[in-house]
């Protein structure tokens, strides 16, 4: 999967986590009238933020994008769908491309070897990054819902 397909993937499926959770947040304080979709779409919003988050640090690494376009990607989350016209953008722009640089040959630094070692093997680096994922979601669970 090149990295264009998959940051038009995550950024998709962010877009239409936040619009999972804007439909609860309706029927919760809207209408009042339940919260389970709040309760659903909520966890799953928040698996998806993150693993968008760790596809930005990845494709940032072996794209090798500067620390502000890599925040601008990682900012992008914060706003209700801005994920899909920053990713429109940045496949116009050329920040994407369709082969990953990093598994032809791994830099020498730490970031370069350890998301070269998660691209030469796929399913590694999915399980790696559901990992990351479930770590980073745990932690926000001890940490505590947004709301507390």
């Amino acid at each position: 999967m090149s990295p264009t397909r998959l940051f038009r993937i995550v950024a998709t499926a962010e877009a239409f986590s936040w619009a999972g959770l804007i439909l609860g947040l309706v029927l919760k304080y809207g209408t009042e009238t339940t919260d389970v979709a709040v309760r659903v779409f909520g966890p799953i919003h928040g698996a998806v933020f993150l693993a968008y988050c760790v596809t930005v640090v990845v494709v940032w690494v072996d794209r090798r994008w500067s620390f502000g376009r890599a925040a601008l990607a990682l900012v992008a989350a914060v706003p209700p769908f801005a994920t899909v016209p920053l990713e429109w953008y940045a496949a116009r722009r050329g920040w994407l491309g369709d082969t990953w640089r990093l598994p032809a040959g791994a830099g020498t630094g730490l970031a370069d070897r350890a998301v070269s070692w998660v691209l030469l093997k796929p399913l590694r680096g999915l399980a790696v990054a559901a990992v990351a994922v479930a770590v980073l979601f745990g932690v926000a669970l001890l940490i505590g819902p947004p709301t507390s």
